[in-house]
């Protein structure tokens, strides 16, 4: 179960999509306008709820010694918070704390004379200007929309499960280094499952058999929902990004 559908369960957030959207009777007066609950603004602003919430819960628990606490629970005390994405095939995860949004897509608009094939443009973000990289081209994965932030013509009728997203994240968050830009990255992905929490005891070794370069930055992988998943260092994701974009 994915932290969102957890916290609305719980009842700490307004599941309204569940209620009057497209899994409730559909009487929501925004459907008109965004066709999907996924697309609505007010679904993005419970995804960030829960991003600001799972933050603070992985910075209480660094604050508390695993000795100190009841020995039954520290295994669960015992985890990290990854937001779980998808690119091409591949299933991979970034630590919670480096996000700041997960944007719906937009235009990206190409820089001339670019040096590297995996930065993509400039994207705006509630009104900044932000870089744009590809993982995908950067790892060497086939996908249908991560390469370059469009859709093939003949594939624009998608499961409403697989909408892309773009995802921005800070690189001088989790002590991930800035490098020369100071400002947020963002990149595309073909789909968001949302922010789960792996223990460590769970993660192993990155097989030596993955052939895409995503393994040589990932720090273990762990099994979920029948799939691997890559877990990535986020500070060597943004020393390649940093090269990549000087």
């Amino acid at each position: 179960m994915s932290e969102l559908q957890h916290a609305t369960r719980t009842g700490q957030i307004d599941d309204c999509w569940n209620r009057i959207g497209v899994r409730g009777d559909g009487s929501c007066t925004r459907l008109a306008g965004y066709i999907h609950c996924r697309n609505c603004p007010v679904h993005d602003a419970a995804a960030a709820r829960v991003l600001d919430r799972e933050q603070a819960v992985d910075i209480d628990r660094e604050r508390e010694p695993l000795h100190s606490l009841p020995g039954h629970v520290v295994r669960e005390a015992d985890t990290t918070s990854w937001l779980v994405f998808r690119i091409g095939e591949e299933w991979l995860g970034l630590p919670t704390a480096i996000f700041q949004q997960v944007a719906q897509m937009r235009p990206i608009h190409s820089l001339p004379h670019r040096r590297h094939r995996a930065v993509l443009g400039v994207v705006n973000i509630r009104g900044a200007l932000l870089v744009c990289a590809s993982l995908a081209r950067l790892f060497g994965i086939a996908s249908e929309f991560a390469q370059d932030g469009r859709r093939d013509a003949a594939q624009q009728v998608v499961d409403a499960r697989d909408l892309a997203r773009l995802l921005v994240v800070e690189p001088a968050a989790d002590g991930a280094p800035r490098g020369d830009f100071a400002n947020p990255i963002v990149f595309p992905v073909d789909a968001v499952d949302g922010v789960h929490r792996f223990a460590r005891a769970d993660f192993q070794e990155v097989p030596a058999t993955i052939a895409s370069m995503s393994a040589s930055h990932a720090i273990a992988v762990t099994a979920w929902k029948g799939v691997t998943v890559g877990l990535l260092d986020a500070a060597k994701l943004f020393e390649t990004l940093n090269r990549s974009l000087t």
